[in-house]
């Protein structure tokens, strides 16, 4: 089976790609441009939202301070800091099989640590690229590279994995929150000290 590149906004039935898909491992990646000297370190999450277009409450968002979802549906395998290295940065584990009938989506979201005191954006990223990978069989199933300059930027949505009827679907989304991980995780309803 040949993966799939997606362009902004395309999107995919995960469900007819790949029928045996039921762990799907959602590879996030990028290099930080040549800057300053600051070190770069992104940060993969995973929200999960009910129709209300919101989270349940604060165990639906899943990072590296909260690595599983109280079901263990949806894992992230833990905090890369530096971004160096081929391959994934960052990888999160969604059972597709086990996510509670409740969730609708599962919003991947990648977001600059400390981005405003280094004075960092997306502009200073290249390579991110986020895809899907069947992790029974390793074999990816579709990929979305973002390509868009984000030079205001600091936390982006890179992709959903959402539900549409039986079928799991993937939408590359790329779409950039200058008001970084606190805005977007006030927006789906996660309370942040």
């Amino acid at each position: 089976m040949a993966s799939l590149t997606l362009s902004k906004g395309g999107n995919l039935s995960l469900t007819k790609a790949d029928p045996g898909l039921q762990m799907a491992m959602v590879g996030l990646g990028w290099d930080p441009r040549t800057t300053s000297g600051d070190q770069f370190d992104l940060d993969a999450s995973a929200i999960l939202v009910t129709s209300s277009g919101k989270v349940r409450n604060n165990d639906d968002f899943i990072f590296y301070n909260q690595l599983e979802s109280k079901d263990g549906s949806v894992v992230h395998q833990g905090d890369n800091r530096t971004g160096e290295g081929d391959g994934d940065d960052e990888q999160v584990l969604i059972n597709l099989a086990t996510v509670s009938p409740e969730i609708e989506r599962v919003v991947i979201v990648v977001s600059i640590d400390q981005a405003e005191a280094r004075h960092q954006n997306f502009g200073q990223v290249r390579d991110a690229y986020c895809r899907v990978v069947n992790q029974s069989n390793e074999q990816e199933i579709v990929r979305y590279d973002l390509s868009e300059d984000a030079a205001s930027e600091t936390t982006m949505v890179f992709a959903e994995i959402y539900r549409n009827g039986a079928e799991w679907k993937f939408r590359a989304v790329g779409q950039g929150y200058a008001s970084g991980l606190h805005g977007i995780a006030t927006d789906y309803g996660i309370v942040l000290d």
